[in-house]
């Protein structure tokens, strides 16, 4: 993947109540706190963590 592809997302639930993994993979994206927004390079690694996490997050177009 090229470098200068990147993705925007929120988090919109939080991470309270939810399995290890998931507050990993929180974590693991770089969200700090609730309703913030991110831009991600996009990788194959980043995209298994938005899956695993997908009804948490909201992906937004550019």
């Amino acid at each position: 993947m090229s470098k200068d592809q990147t993705i925007t997302i929120k988090l919109v639930k939080s991470g309270i109540g939810r399995m290890k993994n998931h507050k990993l993979c929180i974590k693991g994206l770089g969200f700090k706190k609730l309703h913030q927004i991110l831009t991600i390079e996009d990788t194959p690694s980043n995209r298994g963590m938005i899956n695993k996490i997908s009804d948490m997050i909201e992906i937004l177009e550019k």
